[in-house]
């Protein structure tokens, strides 16, 4: 076999291959043979059909059959010898085949640049106390009072912003055809102030009091993310049938009582203080290795491989996808231009990239690797956040052939944890 490596940039590759006449022709008597066992031809016995004349009559299939065992070996061989290692699948063109003829055939592909770490101790990280300010305590027990509020009913006053009322209501929206649709709901609540609520809908219910009815115009702006109310005016009919103020709980013993298992609100001020400050240290860490990716993927001058940049951008889009639709979003109705959405993780996508190559760098060269057990640990934890069983989850896994990636992804922690250990703190 003979071959001819070309270098097309850093990371595109072309791998010229020409097979030995002899060894397609080996190929070619093998895979008649197969077909002449197997063909029904008139005038023949099953079996006993002549080799020229199934040559002849599956010509095309046999050497169709050929060129897809002998190519991926070849490639395969080639690559190893070299010791490269392409980041995808190799495109096959050019493609020669003929009885009695060399197969000739050119694989482009892309491979990793090489990639200098440098002195990992040059790599430099601030030291973050895990202190929370006592204000941060006062604001956390804040919040658990706002969410332990109740709400009583008013009579002598109208309606105010985080009231909670009661109300019948009608809708009418005119839909693409040009007609009205009108939709009524009795007896619903609404909470002044939600997000969810309608722009412009909490202002129209402020200032009316119970039996009250005021018809009003809510105008949604263009860019409104549900795309079917997006530059749209809906008409509102609403009567007033209950109005409930919003209390809040003192915060003292009691209210340290009912939260829990607390004596006092000091206890409940200590538990709280305890978690900020455990919040805190995994938000300090989060920052610390998202600090050392960046300095990891500025260290990386090369282009990175098309191929890899393609394929983050594709993964930050469906996560980003994924995310819609958990929050109940159809991707398909809003008013995203998803063209534009994948330009603009290109950049974060390519120093995400760019660290990736770097830490497997790390991990070859400080022989880093992924452990059976370590990876089983990783299947677990996430079969356990998604209420599915390890054997489930690894499972899917090995069909979808993404073992390697969790592999890959302990591996690259591990080489965190090492840089880490090895970075200069100021």
């Amino acid at each position: 076999m003979k071959t001819e490596f070309i270098d097309l940039s850093e990371t595109q590759k072309n791998l010229v291959v020409e097979i030995d006449s002899a060894v397609v022709d080996a190929e070619i008597e093998k895979i008649a043979r197969d077909y002449s066992k197997a063909a029904r031809i008139p005038g023949f016995r099953p079996g006993k059909v002549p080799a020229k004349v199934v040559r002849q009559r599956f010509r095309d299939q046999i050497l169709h059959d050929v060129v897809h065992g002998l190519i991926p070996r070849a490639v395969d061989e080639a690559l190893r010898d070299k010791g490269i290692e392409p980041v995808d699948t190799p495109d096959i063109k050019d493609v020669v085949v003929e009885e009695g003829q060399p197969l000739k055939f050119t694989a482009t592909f892309e491979t990793v640049p090489p990639i200098d770490p440098g002195d990992y101790s040059m790599l430099t990280l601030r030291r973050l106390e895990n202190t929370v300010e006592e204000s941060a305590v006062d604001d956390a027990l804040n919040g658990l009072r706002q969410r332990s509020a109740r709400y009583e009913p008013v009579e002598d006053r109208t309606v105010e912003m985080a009231d909670s009322v009661q109300l019948d209501l009608e809708r009418t929206a005119t839909g693409p055809d040009g007609q009205e649709q009108t939709d009524r709901h009795d007896s619903v609540t609404v909470e002044l102030g939600a997000p969810a609520n309608p722009p412009g809908f909490d202002d129209a219910l402020l200032g009316m009091n119970v039996g009250d009815q005021k018809a009003f115009d809510v105008n949604y702006p263009a860019d409104y993310p549900i795309s079917e109310l997006a530059g749209t005016t809906v008409k509102y009919d609403a009567t007033i049938k209950a109005i409930r103020k919003r209390v809040l709980p003192e915060l003292d013993d009691e209210f340290a009582k009912d939260l829990g298992e607390f004596e006092n609100l000091e206890a409940l001020r200590a538990r709280v203080r305890s978690d900020l400050e455990h919040q805190m240290a995994h938000e300090n860490e989060r920052e610390l290795r998202g600090d050392l990716v960046r300095q990891l993927a500025a260290r990386v001058t090369v282009d990175v491989p098309a191929t890899l940049l393609d394929r983050e951008i594709d993964r930050r889009v469906e996560e980003f996808v994924r995310r819609l639709i958990e929050q109940q979003v159809d991707p398909m109705k809003t008013n995203i231009d998803w063209e534009e959405f994948r330009e603009k993780q290109r950049e974060a996508a390519a120093e995400a990239v760019k660290s990736a190559l770097l830490l497997d760098e790390v991990s070859r060269r400080e022989h880093i690797t992924a452990s059976d057990a370590e990876v089983d640990e990783e299947i677990a934890r996430y079969a356990e956040r998604t209420g599915r069983t390890p054997a489930a989850v690894r499972a899917r896994l090995e069909k979808e052939g993404g073992l390697g990636r969790v592999y890959a992804g302990v591996r690259r922690e591990r080489t965190v944890e090492f840089l880490l250990s090895r970075a200069t703190r100021i």
